[in-house]
């Protein structure tokens, strides 16, 4: 098995509070592998064999509902943990994880995050601080999603896919991977006929340029005060 860099991943939120020596030992426990755009990392429902951390690319977590919906939870950016079910005590993936673009994971087995953990209890605490940070976001898009017209969480997941993963450009901000029509609708709790209006809308405006996946905003800010506008009554 080949060593990770210890360099790669010195710097990130996840490994605070850690020397090199205790990064080197973790890192001794991780392997890497490489997952092309559109393959699985891990199924919902499956038994919960490893934990993750991203290093290029980006992950989608995905959740089927009952109903048989797709959800669109979360985007994973590079250097975030993902399928920490272990640390939560789950025995098997609450989501589907899938590469939106060629990624590249570290892949430690779950047996070995007990023991990581009691040895490193900084990596505990850094990994409680990340999973807060994601429960916060869940109950914002909760409260979106109960209170909010369409076009405001539209133009909040935009916001929000800008903030973590954008690219800027002279022409405004690129969300940095593939994401479709679809997949925002997934994400906003409507259908795809209603995202591609808006987006219609909105390119017709100025506002916004899309095609083959890729989503520039051309007026960042403009979208901003689209998602942070007083509610008109109009549900």
């Amino acid at each position: 098995m080949a060593t990770v860099d210890v360099s790669l991943v010195a710097d990130l939120a996840m490994f605070a509070g850690l020397s090199a020596e205790d990064l080197a030992e973790i890192l001794r426990e991780a392997r890497s592998a490489r997952y092309p755009r559109n393959s699985e990392v891990f199924a919902q429902g499956e038994d919960a064999h490893s934990f993750f951390l991203l290093l290029n690319g980006h992950v989608r977590a995905s959740k089927t509902t009952p109903t048989g919906e797709q959800v669109v939870m979360r985007y994973v950016a590079p250097g975030e943990m993902f399928g920490v079910a272990p640390a939560m005590g789950l025995r098997q993936y609450p989501a589907t994880a899938t590469a939106a673009d060629d990624s590249v994971v570290l892949i430690w087995p779950a047996a070995a995050w007990p023991r990581l953990v009691t040895k490193f209890p900084q990596l505990a605490t850094n990994t409680l601080l990340a999973v807060g940070g994601r429960l916060q976001e869940s109950f914002t898009r909760v409260v979106e999603m109960s209170t909010e017209q369409v076009e405001q969480r539209v133009a909040h997941a935009l916001v929000r896919l800008a903030g973590q993963s954008g690219r800027k450009l002279e022409r405004g901000i690129e969300i940095d991977f593939p994401i479709s029509r679809q997949d925002i609708a997934q994400m906003t709790a409507t259908t795809l006929h209603t995202v591609s209006r808006i987006l219609s809308g909105w390119e017709q405006a100025g506002l916004i340029e899309s095609g083959r996946q890729r989503i520039l905003l051309r007026e960042p800010g403009k979208i901003l005060e689209l998602a942070e506008q007083a509610p008109d009554g109009d549900g």
